[in-house]
């Protein structure tokens, strides 16, 4: 029998290989003792079998975007953390055509990018990715949002009109605005730059009070079919 030792050491004895790359291995999912996926470095290890996948794949290492299908009543828009109920595997929908394979790691060092209000559902984007931040950051005055509106009451005269030439909200207009009926009771909105409580107002204006908004789209990423309280991850051909 041997002193225990930290994983990483022995991946990188049996790789010869730097500890780092080892590190890299076995946070990217890709080592097994006795026949266990075992993400942390500096788990030890004995006698154990000790197995690197054959097709590890460096890729791996990338940093991942996470897009969530946010139900009402969770509040994303007060720090980075995400509610952990939501983002687990667990909770990765089924139908994630990404083929990357959930890891410890993909739920760490995420900043939320883009949050919406606690009554509110739909797209939330939670990311690893300096670039995304930087997009939908330094960019949030040009990307478009696309929400679905359920609203109350009677519209005033021309208030269709009034919300396409664009209502003012603390004290700045929107540079582009579309407002079309999607049926008797629900607006879509596709707004540039939108902010937190901004298409509430604009429906205010105009005699009609919110009851329920849906983000289905940012950029060029849409919602599409992902179920509430479910997530994916964003495709390398997608962008924002």
């Amino acid at each position: 029998m041997t002193d225990p030792i930290r994983l990483a050491k022995r991946v990188a004895e049996l790789r010869n290989c730097s500890r780092r790359e080892a590190e890299q291995l076995i946070t990217g999912g890709w080592v097994r003792v006795d026949g266990i996926v075992v993400e942390e470095p500096q788990f030890r290890v004995g006698e154990q079998r000790i197995e690197v996948d054959p097709k590890a794949d460096p890729d791996q290492a990338e940093p991942v975007t996470l897009l969530l299908h946010k139900p009402t009543g969770y509040d994303t828009s007060d720090g980075d953390q995400p509610p952990s109920q939501l983002l687990n595997a667990a909770t990765l929908w089924c139908d994630d055509a990404s083929g990357i394979r959930p890891l410890k790691r993909h739920f760490t060092q995420l900043t939320l990018c883009v949050p919406l209000e606690t009554d509110a559902s739909g797209l939330v984007v939670f990311t690893q990715d300096w670039r995304v931040v930087r997009k939908l950051t330094q960019e949030a005055a040009t990307l478009e949002h696309e929400v679905i509106v359920e609203v109350a009451g009677e519209l005033a005269p021309n208030g269709l009109k009034r919300l396409n030439r664009s209502i003012p909200y603390q004290g700045r207009t929107p540079s582009t605005i579309k407002v079309s009926w999607q049926n008797e009771t629900r607006l879509r909105v596709a707004l540039k730059g939108a902010r937190p409580g901004q298409i509430a107002h604009l429906c205010e204006a105009v005699g009609l009070q919110v009851l329920s908004m849906k983000r289905i789209r940012l950029g060029g990423v849409p919602l599409g079919k992902l179920p509430a309280g479910q997530w994916r991850y964003l495709r390398g051909d997608e962008r924002f």
